[in-house]
């Protein structure tokens, strides 16, 4: 048999070749030895090695602060490690997802957010980032509806009452937000168009200071998650009428659907999920994953989401990262046709 040399040398390569082999088993950097974990998986195993932060884009209160509370203490529980919830509300969210898209991607700064991150970058035309380019979502947590409240100055029993007292008053009636941008923001202004009104939006720096203002009137409506708003119109301070989603809330079957309650078609439920920086392995996106499912899946758990109104929703990062893109694609399409202003 004839064996290619080296250039300019005089030997065959099979002795080289031998001397390689061993060195890629004996010496540490020359080569993998084969069937040895790749680093990335190693680095995996090991995760998370100290605290996690997960950092909530939103105000202590809401939706997002509640599950990334809850979730937090179980992956804490799961992984032996401490998991920190870190809220920075503001700009309805880019604030907290600038500071996940720029952490170093090794896993130890997550992302805990609502469906608001698949418009954010929509909304802030100037975003210093692509969500599809720049996150990578990992896992889906759970869903939960919201609920259009009023206060009691409004005189206002029914949807169709506030539909006619807006359409009568074009621009006078306002409504309270956790932000620009946000859940509750994008929620009201869906429903203003399809009912043809106009309101005054006024948003607040995360869901609670928002349900401050309605409670005190400060502002007259205000869409705001279930878990938050439902213990308010059960003693009376706000007059519930309707709830987002498709189907009426467990937590609260006597309050109808705002498609039941006289706007057709009308659907808005938030969703949450867990998102890292795009550059994160896939190792430990995989572990994180892992993580989120076994926590929403926990007995102690499913009762927390139920007294809260949350679903859990899971699956894997490909059914999120799917899901995630179909999201961005329909808010671009909904902003443009809504004509809701960009920023």
């Amino acid at each position: 048999m004839t064996h290619r040399t080296l250039a300019g040398a005089g030997y065959a390569r099979p002795a080289l070749l031998a001397t390689l082999a061993f060195a890629a088993v004996c010496l540490p950097g020359t080569a993998k030895a084969a069937g040895a974990p790749s680093a990335a998986a190693t680095e995996a195993a090991a995760y998370p090695a100290r605290p996690v932060r997960l950092i909530a884009a939103a105000a202590p209160g809401g939706g997002i602060d509640i599950l990334g509370r809850l979730l937090a203490q179980r992956l804490a529980d799961g992984w032996k490690q401490q998991v920190v919830v870190d809220n920075r509300a503001g700009s309805g969210g880019l604030i907290a997802t600038e500071l996940v898209v720029r952490a170093v991607p090794d896993g130890q700064t997550l992302l805990m957010q609502s469906v608001g991150v698949s418009y954010v970058g929509t909304l802030n035309r100037n975003a210093p980032f692509d969500v599809l380019r720049d996150l990578a979502p990992v896992a889906l947590a759970a869903s939960q509806p919201s609920l259009l409240g009023a206060h009691p100055s409004l005189q206002v029993s029914k949807l169709a009452d506030l539909i006619a007292q807006a359409r009568a008053r074009p621009g006078q009636l306002t409504f309270g937000s956790g932000g620009a941008g946000g859940a509750s923001h994008m929620g009201t202004e869906l429903l203003a168009h399809a009912t043809g009104i106009r309101m005054v939006h006024v948003p607040y720096k995360g869901t609670g200071p928002a349900m401050a203002a309605l409670l005190s009137g400060e502002v007259g409506l205000g869409l705001i998650g279930i878990s938050t708003a439902l213990p308010y119109v059960r003693n009376g301070k706000v007059r519930a009428l309707g709830v987002s989603s498709a189907t009426r809330s467990s937590l609260a079957q006597d309050i109808p659907t705002i498609a039941e309650a006289g706007v057709p078609g009308y659907e808005f439920s938030g969703w949450y999920g867990v998102l890292a920086p795009a550059k994160t392995s896939r190792p430990i996106q995989e572990r994180i994953n892992a993580g989120v499912n076994a926590a929403i899946r926990h007995p102690e758990m499913l009762q927390q989401f139920a007294g809260n109104g949350f679903e859990p929703l899971g699956g894997s990062i490909d059914d999120f990262r799917r899901y995630f893109a179909a999201e961005v694609t329909k808010w671009r399409r909904v902003i443009t046709e809504a004509g809701i202003g960009t920023q």
